[in-house]
């Protein structure tokens, strides 16, 4: 099968009118200009890197969703207060609790919604913090991120959606009444302004700006990113320009395993250690219960006060979890055809590391991890050669805080009001995780927040033609 390529429009082709303007061609931005345009509005995506998908195309683990059809499908009972709970536990009872019921509420529907534009997503898996297989992946066990952008793009494209790259959006522009009315976007023909009834922000977080990092959190101004080199806050800038309010800026989320050997950082999807594989530490030892909430995970790793750790798993968790094919293709995975052979590879002791996974396969087959107390993730035992183990430290992964939204992805000012036109959704927006991201959410909030975007702009600028 040929290889889906997608050409973005060119900037000559930028009227000077839309019903809506989309700044970001990320997750959130696509979905919603495919909901809006399928409700009826004139809608132009503009997206400054000449990539499209933005952090979108990192994500790997899965988009969480719970009461699904799949979940059913795969005789999982789950239900949406426990998925609600549980987030709000990981995000240490700091999230916004509107945003949050809004979207446990809508994440069954947006994995059917998907479906119905040929974003398959009927494999599941576990992400720390959760007790049900939430994470809703592709069939193929694929990385969740590409395939949701590919899908994405290819529903743009048949819908004639425009979209433009390489335009940076430099201004958001407002009436005497305070309402947004357009853009001013930098394009390889100069400076265009765009006028629109509605304007939506979804060009992600600040995770690659050391500057805003700094500003922050200067406690993590030397640590790697994961994000995509453009995740620079430009819409949190554009945002703040006009009054709008940003909260939780201080909440930023370290993934606890990064690959960060190489000059380019390679996130190692949570989904891995959903599948089974576990952490070990310069002893050959286990240290923590690799399925609790990131900030925990993280916070291990790095008080081992060692030069990071190691993911350890076999064949059996390697064929259901494919993005370690990419992994392993770029050079990241270690391999032994015994776990001696690992460990040598590995630089571990290696009678420490065969007694560590057989206390593991014993703690899978009584289903009781009596040492760290893990409860998922422990479907496959590690006793499956070859072996193979992928050194990791923490990194900069999510920024939580971002744009004060309500429910409907309207954007607050500083004094408490909503700025009219304006709407956010995704990394741009804050306040739906906390403190601390669960693993599988972010992809569901772009789903979910992006469609929302889509109906809520539609239905101002209908009201606004009346």
């Amino acid at each position: 099968m040929a290889k889906f390529i997608f050409t973005p429009n060119q900037s000559s082709e930028i009227k000077s009118n839309y019903d809506a303007v989309i700044v970001g061609a990320g997750g959130a931005g696509l979905t919603a200009a495919i909901q809006a345009h399928e409700l009826g509005l004139n809608v132009a995506i503009f997206e400054k890197n000449d990539a499209l998908g933005g952090n979108t195309n990192r994500a790997s683990s899965g988009m969480n969703a719970s009461e699904s059809l799949v979940q059913l499908n795969d005789g999982i009972i789950d239900n949406k207060e426990d998925f609600y709970q549980e987030t709000l536990k990981g995000g240490g009872l700091m999230n916004d609790r509107d945003l949050l019921r809004y979207f446990v509420d809508h994440s069954a529907i947006a994995i059917s919604w998907l479906m119905e534009h040929g974003i398959e997503l009927t494999n599941l898996t576990i992400t720390g913090g959760m007790s049900k297989k939430r994470a809703h992946r592709p069939a193929s066990m694929a990385p969740v991120g590409g395939y949701l952008v590919t899908g994405s793009l290819k529903q743009v494209q048949k819908d004639n959606i425009p979209v433009f790259n390489n335009s940076k959006v430099i201004k958001l522009i407002e009436n005497d009444a305070k309402q947004v009315t357009g853009i001013e976007v930098e394009t390889d023909a100069g400076v265009k302004t765009v006028n629109a009834k509605a304007v939506m922000l979804a060009s992600g977080g600040f995770g690659a700006s050391k500057e805003m990092i700094k500003k922050y959190r200067p406690d993590l101004a030397e640590y790697k990113t994961t994000n995509q080199p453009g995740a620079t806050g430009d819409g949190l800038k554009l945002a703040s320009t006009i009054d709008a309010q940003l909260e939780q800026m201080d909440f930023i989320q370290v993934h606890p395993t990064a690959q960060t050997d190489t000059d380019h950082v390679y996130l190692i999807g949570e989904g891995l250690r959903g599948e089974g594989a576990i952490l070990i530490n310069q002893a050959g030892q286990r240290f923590v219960n690799e399925l609790n909430t990131r900030k925990i995970v993280s916070d291990a790793i790095t008080n081992l006060h060692e030069d990071g750790a190691y993911l350890v798993f076999d064949q059996g968790i390697r064929d259901n979890f494919t993005a370690v094919e990419f992994y392993d293709h770029v050079g990241l995975v270690k391999h032994g055809e015994t776990l001696s052979d690992l460990a040598q590879e590995m630089g571990v002791d290696a009678a420490n590391l065969e007694v560590t996974v057989k206390n593991w396969n014993d703690a899978v087959a009584a289903k009781n991890d009596t040492e760290f107390g893990r409860t998922t993730g422990m479907d496959r035992s590690i006793d499956h050669g070859p072996y193979y183990a992928i050194h990791i430290h923490p990194a900069i992964h999510y920024t939580m805080g971002g744009i004060h939204i309500t429910p409907k992805t309207e954007v607050l000012d500083t004094n408490g009001n909503i700025i009219k036109g304006l709407y956010a959704a995704g990394e741009v927006s804050g306040g739906l995780h906390g403190n601390n991201r669960i693993g599988g959410n972010s992809i569901a909030e772009t789903v979910v927040f992006g469609r929302q975007a889509g109906i809520q702009m539609t239905e101002f600028v209908q009201k606004s033609n009346k």
